[in-house]
């Protein structure tokens, strides 16, 4: 990441800095298994195992086809693409899609996140260095302040900061042009940009969780590369179980291997996936142990909602954000939890899963 360390901002003298000690607390913060938030190891992998190419790009039709017109478009014109906002749950390909951007327009990539640019002059270091059609990537850009928030404006749409020197009286306003380059930001809540923010992006896409037959052929084209011999049988069972997320599904190959290698003298078929899966404690629907503690709590403690999502987390003494970024997406989408205007509240297919039929919930009193 290019930045522009603690001395004062020079276009010529831009320096490196590495990412705040707050954003490498934060991924280290949650190291489930299953969590779609990888720890250092697993994410040296996850770029190994990233395609390059949109057409090794598994899923995701629309969102593929539309930024193929847009690569294809800005290459004819000889202009860079027009700025680009992925969003979605995390672990479904945002980053990758960013790289692949880079490598089939023939672009410099130069990746940061909202958490690490925590001053304004971070931002305008990183800008500075930009060549012509050169890519930024800013993961979570939700997350951006505001004061670096309305640095980003002009940049994006005229292509040019200003900045201002000194103080008081003998204060002056500098405008610096920048060269053309295009922006893609990744969010896991669109919900939170500003419309000004969303607004100045041109291309819009939405990344959704993935079916098993797409992330089978995921799982597969990973074990390739990992030189991994698997079965169909096995790799549906893995797909199944990965919550629709790619990154979970590489994750779970990965622990699955390692289990056959321990423990089943390197034999890697249907039963050997089953029990370490069931050792890893994921279940047959994709649900960790996160899942089942929060889907319980709203069952055994609020008599199957609804909850408010602060008394959930308090609760189970877990972050607002991660329930709401890693495990609450998921279970709305496979049906295990919907929200109502009173809060969060379990389904009947979560009695199902658990094996229990509905509780008889007591009339709620009429107090008028």
């Amino acid at each position: 990441m290019k930045s522009t360390g603690r001395e004062p901002w020079n276009p010529r003298h831009a320096k490196s800095e590495p990412p705040s000690a707050a954003r490498d607390l934060e991924l280290e913060k949650d190291s489930r298994v299953v969590s779609a938030k990888p720890d250092e190891e697993d994410k040296v992998i996850d770029i190994s195992l990233r395609p390059t190419r949109l057409a090794e790009f598994t899923g995701q039709e629309a969102v593929k086809e539309n930024l193929a017109i847009a690569i294809a478009a800005a290459k004819k014109r000889k202009e860079p693409m027009e700025h680009v906002l992925l969003s979605g749950p995390p672990g479904l390909g945002k980053t990758t899609l960013a790289h692949i951007i880079a490598h089939e327009t023939g672009s410099k990539i130069t990746a940061t996140s909202g958490p690490a640019i925590e001053r304004a002059g971070d931002l305008i270091g990183i800008l500075t260095n930009l060549e012509e059609g050169d890519i930024l990537f800013i993961d979570e850009i939700h997350r951006l302040s505001k004061v670096v928030e309305e640095f980003v404006y002009p940049a994006m749409e005229s292509f040019n900061i200003d900045f201002i020197i000194d103080k008081g009286p003998y204060a002056k306003t500098i405008k610096f042009a920048l060269k053309r380059f295009t922006m893609i930001g990744a969010t896991t809540r669109s919900g939170l940009l500003s419309a000004p923010m969303r607004d100045r992006f041109g291309i819009l896409a939405h990344l959704d969780f993935y079916e098993p037959a797409e992330l089978v052929k995921i799982v597969k084209r990973s074990s390739e590369l990992l030189s991994i011999k698997i079965d169909n049988e096995s790799a549906l069972e893995i797909a199944r179980r990965s919550r629709g997320t790619p990154r979970i599904a590489n994750r779970l190959l990965r622990r699955v291997r390692d289990y056959s290698d321990v423990r089943a003298a390197g034999k890697f078929d249907c039963e050997v996936t089953r029990k370490a899966l069931d050792g890893q404690g994921v279940d047959t629907a994709g649900l960790d142990p996160m899942d089942r503690r929060v889907l319980k709590a709203v069952i055994d403690i609020y008599n199957g909602g609804p909850v408010g999502i602060d008394a959930l987390a308090a609760t189970i003494n877990e972050e607002v954000d991660t329930i709401v970024d890693v495990v609450e997406p998921y279970l709305l989408k496979a049906g295990f939890l919907k929200r109502t205007a009173r809060g969060r509240a379990v389904t009947e297919k979560t009695y199902d899963h658990f094996g229990s039929g509905k509780k008889s919930r007591p009339a709620e009193s009429n107090l008028f």
